[in-house]
């Protein structure tokens, strides 16, 4: 086990750390005492039906939902409804490599199982439903590999899902976006100081992580943002003070073990294996409504990636968000951002389901 500040309510405010128990893993093996990192907004209705579940992106946590998608003013008003944010294994707050410790202390560092989004969904089900009673939950919404979660909720859990959003991502990964992971895990494991997983500190990995936030700045961003320089816009003057001041911090004070757990299950992202492999007939399953969500300039899970799945959902739309910054508009950066999320995920949750 490893102490990171990082990972503690100074940077993340309040959360709730719950354990579901044993988890036992798609790919083999089990975590012994499974803790999800979780934060709830609004109050759950008698009938607990007002429930809406956020799922979290790679390196993301329910803090920038906090700061940016929920409040009396967004579609996520936690005046109406029962908001529960739950960070994903591997998140460094949820069970992860680098905090692996007593019943779980054998899986600490490099000795981390192999975690699905699958695992991720039935850990939050079973949270849901033994800790909060919740049954059916009004809406799933998530971005990036939140997105993927929200998929994979719909199609494993389709009578608990009455409405689904998944935002800037895709239920099945593509090879190319495979290959876009595959760069960037490489990047940090071909630091000398990462020492197969085995290194003291994040801070011996400083330079693998540094390679790891300039790979997302070339594929994060869009190629707009680069030409009109729209860094500028947050108060930079050039964009090699924008990557040092911006992009290498928010990515080396975080655990590598912990990054490479989330871009596997990121990599391996597949609601088809609902389905032995049938991609159709796995999306076939999903009978929410659901608003497909992609990013214009998103560089990761570009519009007709996503445009391709949502056409197998019957009865889905497609919502396009226009946004120059591309995948990395997920932090609600731009002005124009939020009002499109907002009326999406109003008009979605009006929707009789």
């Amino acid at each position: 086990m490893i102490d990171n500040p990082y990972y503690t309510h100074e940077f993340h405010g309040d959360y709730e750390l719950i354990s579901i128990g044993r988890l036992d893993l798609e790919e083999g093996g089990s975590i012994p005492d499974c803790q999800l990192a979780v934060a709830t907004f609004g109050t759950l209705n008698e009938a607990k039906d007002n429930a809406i579940l956020v799922t979290t992106w790679y390196s993301g946590t329910h803090q920038v939902w906090r700061e940016n998608y929920i409040g009396t003013d967004h579609a996520l008003n936690p005046d109406e409804y029962f908001i529960v944010v739950i960070d994903q294994i591997g998140s460094g707050l949820s069970t992860s490599p680098h905090n692996a410790s007593g019943a779980n202390a054998e899986l600490t560092m490099s000795k981390f199982p192999r975690v699905r989004i699958g695992d991720d969904v039935v850990a939050q089900e079973r949270l849901l439903r033994e800790h909060f009673g919740i049954e059916r939950l009004q809406l799933v919404v998530g971005g990036s590999m939140g997105a993927q979660q929200t998929y994979e909720w719909a199609v494993r859990f389709p009578d608990k899902v009455r409405r689904a959003a998944p935002i800037a991502g895709t239920a099945q990964n593509t090879p190319h976006d495979f290959l876009f992971a595959q760069v960037l895990c490489e990047a940090i494991t071909s630091d000398p100081g990462f020492n197969g997983g085995e290194y003291a500190s994040n801070a011996d990995v400083v330079e693998g992580l540094k390679r790891h936030a300039r790979i997302w700045a070339v594929m994060g961003f869009s190629t707009e943002f680069w030409k009109q320089e729209v860094w500028r816009a947050l108060e930079f003057h050039t964009k090699e003070e924008f990557l040092e001041g911006f992009l290498e911090p928010y990515f080396t004070a975080m655990d590598p073990n912990d990054l490479l757990c989330m871009a596997w299950k990121w990599q391996h992202g597949d609601v088809a294996r609902n389905a032995e492999g049938d991609l159709a007939a796995a999306l076939g399953r999903i009978t929410a409504p659901m608003f497909v969500m992609p990013i214009n300039e998103d560089m990761f899970f570009p519009v007709r990636d996503c445009r391709a799945e949502q056409e197998m959902v019957k009865g889905s739309e497609l919502r396009v968000i226009d946004d120059v910054l591309g995948h990395l508009a997920l932090f609600a950066v731009a002005p124009t951002y939020m009002p499109q999320v907002d009326r999406h995920l109003g008009e979605l949750l009006a929707r009789p389901a």
